[in-house]
């Protein structure tokens, strides 16, 4: 009997050991960014297989305001995201104990801030109840909210450095018109990168023999679907596809105005977080040299149907892959453009306005009952 019983508790620590960790997470993922995608990554690692939800226009709205990425472009810039295994759509808003058992899901990840229904209760509580729910840490120095608020302002500093950093004085009291406390989720802080984070995204393999290689750059910034569909057609041309990702002085003068929205490092993650994107080139030269194409054995130059603009010396920067017969325009189907993410914000200022603003109030209500509750 007691062999059996052994038996029993060794076949039963197999099954364990062999049974599949799924994780979900879930959320509104407007303007998918790198801060999304650190969150869905740490989720990863706490299981093998991660089921993502994502909110419908319509609950998006309902609780949170008007979404400036549709629900299709979400949820396909979320199914391309490296570590996401499968995407729900039309998710719940409040994460209930029924959503997680419907998809076998062990329990639910979030990050360390504060997610309220229109109502203001934790959209969590019922997981949390349950211990079904685990935090994962959040990333610092970027939001959704932080990002509409840059178009808004079209502000310069988000990519200032070094002797650069001033500020318009205008853009300080816009900034600070009306609000004497500012959320610790919502006002968030300068992004501050580190070579940690960037190894954390990256998938740190090389070309494998005979690979055909694919290059392409730009700025990538605020990166979207537009952005998204012509890497997944630069994808189908080879088998490694390389990234040059613009600095911010290079964006600036081809781009003009305030651009780029995200600065360099920003950009350079939410690149990397692509399932399509095998490699980057930090501050990539704006004019793609000989020496560039031969120290990553390109094979194919790729660019959209966007305008090219000569570099500073008034030449072509695609020159010489057009000389050696390795550049190809290649048109995605997607005319979406971070000029027109931009104008969609303008168009819709006074609610996105508005929504930051409530977003922040109920944030700060929470922030002061926890305050309370701890005796602070």
């Amino acid at each position: 009997m007691a062999k059996r019983t052994q038996e029993t508790s060794c076949s039963e620590m197999t099954d364990k050991k062999s049974k599949q960790v799924r994780v979900w997470v879930d959320g509104c993922f407007d303007m998918v960014h790198f801060g999304h995608a650190n969150a869905v990554r740490q989720a990863k690692q706490m299981g093998d297989y991660l089921l993502v939800g994502v909110h419908s226009d319509a609950e998006v709205a309902k609780h949170k305001g008007p979404p400036v990425y549709n629900e299709e472009e979400r949820y396909k810039m979320v199914r391309a995201i490296k570590w996401v295994d499968e995407v729900v759509e039309d998710a719940p808003y409040v994460t209930t104990l029924e959503t997680l058992d419907k998809y076998d899901a062990d329990f639910c990840v979030h990050g360390d801030d504060i997610t309220t229904t229109a109502d203001g209760q934790d959209t969590y509580h019922l997981v949390k109840a349950a211990e079904r729910y685990k935090e994962c840490k959040r990333t610092e120095g970027v939001s959704t909210t932080d990002l509409v608020g840059r178009m808004l302002l079209m502000t310069r500093t988000h990519h200032q450095r070094g002797s650069d950093t001033t500020v318009d004085k205008t853009e300080i009291g816009a900034i600070g018109q009306g609000h004497s406390a500012r959320s610790p989720w919502t006002g968030v802080s300068q992004f501050l990168p580190t070579s940690n984070k960037i190894v954390q995204f990256s998938e740190g393999k090389e070309p494998k023999p005979g690979d055909k290689i694919v290059y392409v750059a730009g700025a990538f910034d605020l990166f979207n679907v537009g952005h998204l569909d012509f890497l997944q057609k630069a994808a189908a041309e080879g088998d490694y596809i390389i990234v040059g990702i613009h600095t911010d002085p290079v964006v600036n003068r081809y781009k003009g105005s305030n651009y780029p929205i995200m600065n360099l490092h920003e950009r350079i993650l939410s690149v990397l977080a692509c399932r399509y994107v095998s490699e980057v080139v930090i501050g990539a030269p704006y004019s793609v040299s000989a020496d560039l194409m031969n120290h990553f054995k390109v094979d194919t130059v790729c660019h959209g149907q966007t305008p090219i603009m000569s570099d500073v010396d008034g030449k072509d920067p695609y020159a010489i892959p057009k000389e050696q017969g390795k550049f190809k325009m290649l048109d995605s189907g997607n005319v979406l453009t971070t000029q027109a993410i931009i104008e969609r914000i303008i168009r819709h200022r006074l609610d996105y306005e508005a929504r930051n603003k409530k977003k922040e109030q109920k944030e700060l209500k929470i922030l002061q009952a926890m305050q309370d509750k701890n005796g602070n």
